[in-house]
C-alpha cells in the first residue's frame, strides 16, 4: 500500500484475514478491496486460515481497483475456498452514480473504544456527501457487527495455529494445489521461533490454549455462530444496498521502538481491527476508500455489500471519488 501511495507501483495484491488489505489502504490513503470470500483464488498464497483467507487489489483509484479485480477474480480450479463464482465487469458500474442507493450507517462501527472523534467526523462527513449525491443514508444498529468481530478470535487464533503453523502453510482436508516449496520452507519456523512477531506468538498461545483446554470446542462453536451471523447479514442486505462505517478507528500510528515493551507492540499490531475483522468472518466484500485527513494522515471509510456485491461497492466508491478531493478535506 505504501508503494502504491508513493507511486512506485501502479497496483498491488494484499491478503486479508483480519483487515490486511483495508488497514494499509486506509493508513496510506489508497483504495483496498477485500472481495467476497472465495471470489479471488488463493492458490500459491500464504494461508492463515482457509475460512478467513481473502486476496484483493490495492490501487490509487477506484477504476484501477475494479479493473484489477476483473482480471484476478473467478475460479481457477485449484482452490477449495472457491465455489464457482465468476468475475463480473466491475468497471461497468463506475459511472452509474448513487441516486436511489440505500446506505446503512452502522453505529457500532463508530463506537469502538479507541475511535478518534476526528476520524468518526470525517466519515460522517462522507456519509453526508453520499446523501448530497442522491443516496439515502440511514443510521442503524447492527449488534451482530460486534459479535462477528468477537468470533474472529477463536476462528483466527485456533485456525492459524492449525493451518499456518502446525500445517506449515498447507493444512489438510482440502482439495487443491499445494505449494510444497512453501511448506518445506515454512516448517523451519520451529527452529527460529524467536523470530516470530509478538502478535503471532500471542495468537498461537491463545489458539493452543483453546485446543488444550477445550479441545477445539470454541472454534467449532464460533464457526456455528458465524452461520447465524451470516444469515442476519443476508437479511440486512434485503433492506440496504451498502453499509458504511470507518475502516479504522485511528489514523496511522508510529511503529514501536525495537526495545518497546511487548504490550505496546501487541497493542500497535491489533488496535485497528475492530471494524475490519467482522467481514473476514462473514466473507462479505468490503472496500476502504480515502475520505479525508487528520493531522495530515489519511482516513478511510469502509463500504460493505452482500456477497458478490462488488459492483455496487465500486459504483458508490467511484461516485464519491469523482465528487470530492479527499486530500483537501
Amino acid at each position: 500500500a505504501a508503494l502504491v501511495a508513493a507511486g512506485e507501483v501502479d497496483m498491488a495484491l494484499g491478503t486479508d484475514q483480519g483487515g490486511s488489505v483495508r488497514i494499509p489502504a486506509s493508513f496510506c490513503g489508497v483504495v483496498g478491496m477485500k472481495p467476497t470470500h472465495g471470489l479471488v483464488p488463493y492458490t500459491g498464497l500464504m494461508p492463515i486460515e482457509a475460512t478467513v483467507d481473502h486476496c484483493g487489489p490495492i490501487t490509487r483509484t477506484v477504476r484501477d481497483n475494479a479493473l484489477m479485480l476483473e482480471v484476478i477474480a473467478g475460479p481457477d480450479g485449484m482452490d477449495s475456498r472457491q465455489r464457482g463464482a465468476q468475475a463480473q465487469a466491475y468497471s461497468a458500474a463506475l459511472d452509474r452514480g448513487v441516486q436511489g442507493l440505500r446506505i446503512g450507517l452502522v453505529e457500532e462501527g463508530f463506537a469502538l473504544s479507541n475511535m478518534m472523534p476526528q476520524v468518526a467526523e470525517k466519515v460522517r462527513d462522507a456519509a453526508r456527501q453520499f446523501e448530497a449525491l442522491g443516496a439515502t443514508v440511514t443510521p442503524l444498529s447492527v449488534p451482530d457487527h460486534e459479535l462477528a468481530t468477537a468470533l474472529w478470535t477463536p476462528i483466527g487464533c485456533e485456525g492459524l495455529l492449525a493451518q499456518m503453523m502446525f500445517g506449515n502453510g498447507g493444512g489438510h482436508n482440502s482439495i487443491g494445489l499445494q505449494d510444497v516449496a512453501l511448506i518445506d520452507r515454512h516448517r523451519n519456523w520451529r527452529d527460529q521461533a524467536d523470530a516470530l512477531s509478538a502478535s503471532l506468538k500471542l495468537c498461537m498461545m491463545v489458539g493452543e490454549y483453546g485446543r488444550r483446554a477445550f479441545g477445539g470446542r470454541y472454534h467449532a462453536k464460533a464457526q456455528n455462530i458465524r452461520l447465524r451471523v451470516k444469515r442476519s447479514y443476508e437479511r440486512l442486505f434485503g433492506a440496504y444496498d451498502l453499509l458504511l462505517m470507518p475502516t479504522l478507528p485511528i489514523v496511522a500510528s508510529k511503529l514501536p521502538a525495537a526495545d518497546a515493551p511487548v504490550t505496546e507492540i501487541v497493542a500497535r499490531a491489533l488496535e485497528m481491527i475492530g471494524n475490519t475483522a467482522a467481514y473476514d468472518v462473514t466473507g462479505n466484500p468490503a472496500l476502504s476508500l480515502p475520505c479525508g485527513t487528520v493531522d495530515g494522515l489519511p482516513v478511510g471509510l469502509m463500504l460493505v455489500a452482500r456477497d458478490h456485491g462488488e459492483s455496487i461497492i465500486y459504483q458508490a466508491a467511484a461516485a464519491y471519488e469523482q465528487a470530492v478531493d479527499w486530500e483537501a478535506l
